[in-house]
């Protein structure tokens, strides 16, 4: 049975996830996309098994300035879908169109789907007339609603009769002088391209695309052909050409929208808009956006989290799996050091790990919610209104709202940022927030020395968005990064109530995630880590005080010292983080023995509670894992950009630790001279960075912060 593949495509917060779910139930095979982390969905249509739906991702155009971008241009023109379904915000036509238009150009046929029409009715000031939208396109309009799987029969019917169908392909026509250029030049290409694709390519050729005009083969007096073409429509309009082609586009949605929607009470103001009123208000944003991360945090790591996290460590790997597993090693005779490799080693460094899933969890199934029901959108544009006080781009938000869940992709976010400077300080100052792997750490530190203070946890969050702040002040005085901030423009989407199962399913794909890993890295560094701290230089079985790991870590223990964990336990910890944050945990768990029984008191007995905060202030800022650091690498392609990266974001990590634990010391009058000393010198760097003048050359003028 031959089968027909579509392309399901659409702007972010169409609500193209939730029709790909509904679409394909349980069918679905979920992945990555080769070389990058963006994730693969496709399943097989529920009413027909031979035709598989490829879920694309969120995209605003086919312009490929990002990875999202760049996958679904490379899916659609490389692998000719049989189809493209178009998901459109109906509520967002304009916008949503723009996308469209660019669809029809690629001669792929096309069904055009108008989503969310229950939220569009319930508005009551617009109505659209899908008989004419479908007339002026040219293409099949189908109108549904995903969420309440309103018309769904209807749409899958129509996707049938269209495979079914010689496919016709229509193409948007633009402004009459464009269109004889467009002309011109697909006489250049004739013969090198199937008539369909003709249209595609010599819009990107007229738009100076440099991917597609190397791809094609021209001589030299086509490409003086072409050239001239180009030169002769930018003089006519007086404009540069891809900016003459985005116009046009816009000109065609102009007419759509004058032909096809009526509105009617034009000023009335929506419930998203009421509610934007209070949530996006100059004075009461950041406080509600404060109240809202403490309560995240709060089920997460004080309440609902806590609960099962609880149970996992103190039951489920603090006895059952470990009596278990010791009663069956004792009943077969295995040796002592297999038994404590696999009892204290494994199960105690993974156990440790795995704790803290229900909290992880928690905290996805939380910023899940928030993210579908449109209240992290709003968070972007609120913190745009802040960053841009500080001489940062509301873009570089986007980035580091992704990191929240892992920082790779975070970084590979930063490809929407077209001001190179702006990428590089944005790739730099990413993964100073908090990721999942980073969360173990703050659930740690916070129930061990903080149990009965919610803030401790929220205040990490807080911590790594002003370390963010203030690194952007002082890195744009800087000539590598001096500069106007790139504008940021988004369209927010109107609020409504969160698709539980698409919520609970992203959870689920982050928290597999969350147990491979600890699996597959964890494992393998906790097997090492057990080798290290049971066996001497010589190969013998020994304590840990007189272990490798001991030895290593003990040289390098008074670099710590002014942070107050100057220990070979946390100095270990944080080496071992640079593998996998995860790491700290199990690390610590491991050399303080191995066992649940007793280990919080033990962090107690040898720490301090700002000591404690000190450890997670220093692995919270400083370089990230391995993942991350090869992810800036290849963003950078430089090394040396790398480094810097690295060696900036360790050096503030460092100067915040030391700061906050030594401050602690003044205040309980229990410091140390070498320790204070450091602190003034952090705090010194710190306050000159930020508020000393630096002197712009390229404008002539004095500038602070």
């Amino acid at each position: 049975m031959e089968m027909s593949s579509l392309a399901l495509v659409g702007n972010p917060n169409s609500g193209k996830t939730t029709l790909f779910n509904a679409l394909t139930g349980s069918n679905q095979h979920i992945g990555n996309w080769p070389g990058v982390t963006v994730e693969r969905k496709s399943g097989q249509l529920k009413s027909d098994k031979s035709m598989i739906v490829q879920d694309l991702p969120g995209i605003y155009s086919l312009s490929p300035y990002s990875s999202e971008e760049l996958i679904t241009r490379k899916y659609l023109l490389d692998d000719l879908p049989s189809e493209i379904l178009d998901v459109v915000d109906s509520t967002n036509l304009e916008r949503n169109l723009y996308l469209t238009l660019q669809l029809m150009e690629t001669g792929i046929p096309l069904l055009l789907i108008l989503n969310m029409m229950d939220i569009l009715k319930k508005q009551h000031h617009r109505r659209i007339n899908l008989k004419k939208l479908a007339y002026i396109l040219d293409v099949p309009v189908v109108s549904i609603s995903a969420l309440k799987k309103q018309n769904l029969d209807q749409l899958t019917e129509k996707i049938r009769e269209k495979d079914a169908e010689d496919h016709q392909y229509a193409y948007p026509e633009y402004d009459p002088r464009l269109e004889s250029a467009l002309s011109m030049i697909q006489d250049q290409l004739t013969g090198q391209l199937p008539d369909n694709e003709l249209r595609w390519y010599a819009i990107k050729v007229f738009e100076r695309d440099e991917a597609v005009s190397r791809a094609m083969s021209f001589t030299d007096k086509q490409q003086r052909e072409i050239e001239a073409t180009i030169k002769a429509t930018e003089k006519i309009f007086d404009d540069n050409s891809d900016s003459i082609v985005v116009n046009a586009r816009y000109d065609f949605i102009a007419k759509i929208i004058e032909m096809c929607v009526v509105d009617t009470d034009d000023f009335k103001m929506s419930m998203s808009d009421r509610v934007d009123r209070i949530v996006t208000n100059r004075w009461l944003a950041l406080p509600i956006f404060v109240l809202v991360m403490w309560a995240v945090y709060y089920l997460s790591i004080q309440t609902i989290g806590t609960i099962g996290s609880d149970w996992v460590n103190d039951t489920l790997f603090g006895a059952w799996i470990p009596n278990v597993t010791t009663s069956l090693l004792n009943a077969m005779g295995v040796a002592a050091w297999l038994k404590g490799l696999i009892v204290d080693g494994i199960i105690g460094g993974i156990g440790s790990v795995l704790g803290f899933l229900p909290q992880v969890m928690m905290l996805f199934l939380c910023l899940g919610i928030l993210e579908d029901c449109g209240y992290m959108a709003r968070i972007a544009f609120v913190m745009d209104r802040i960053f841009h006080r500080f001489n940062l781009s509301g873009k570089s938000f986007i980035p580091m709202l992704i990191a929240t869940g892992c920082g790779v992709p975070g970084i590979m976010a930063t490809r929407t940022i077209e001001s190179e400077k702006d990428r590089r300080m944005t790739i730099m100052l990413t993964t100073f927030m908090p990721c999942s792997a980073k969360l173990t750490v703050i659930a740690l530190i916070s129930g061990t020395f903080f149990p009965h203070n919610s803030w401790v946890a929220p205040s990490a969050y807080f911590l790594g968005m002003l370390t963010v702040v203030c690194s952007g002040i002082f890195l744009k005085k800087t000539k590598l990064f001096r500069g106007a901030p790139a504008p940021f423009v988004m369209e927010l989407p109107a609020y409504h109530f969160p698709k539980l199962t698409n919520t609970l399913q992203s959870v689920w794909f982050r928290a597999h995630a969350f147990i491979m890993k600890a699996g597959t890295i964890i494992f393998l560094s906790c097997v090492v880590i057990w080798f290290l701290q049971s066996f001497n230089f010589r190969l013998q079985m020994v304590d840990q005080n007189h272990s490798i790991l001991q030895a290593l870590g003990s040289f390098l223990a008074p670099v710590f010292a002014p942070l107050g964990f100057g220990d070979w336990h946390a100095t270990v910890a944080v080496i071992a983080g640079l593998i996998a944050k995860e790491n700290c945990v199990g690390t610590l768990h491991i050399t303080f023995g191995g066992s649940n029984a007793g280990f919080v008191d033990a962090l107690r007995s040898t720490y301090s509670p700002m000591a404690g905060y000190a450890f997670l202030a220093f692995n919270l800022l400083c370089a990230p894992c391995f993942a991350a650091i090869g992810t800036m690498y290849k963003e950078f392609g430089d090394a040396g950009w790398t480094w810097r990266a690295v060696g900036y974001q360790t050096l503030v990590a460092y100067m915040v630790a030391t700061i906050i634990y030594q401050s602690s010391q003044v205040f309980s009058a229990n410091f140390s001279p070498v320790g204070l000393t450091v602190a003034i010198l952090a705090l010194g760097v710190v306050v000159y960075g930020l508020f000393i003048k630096r002197e712009r050359p390229d404008l002539g003028i004095n500038v602070s912060a």
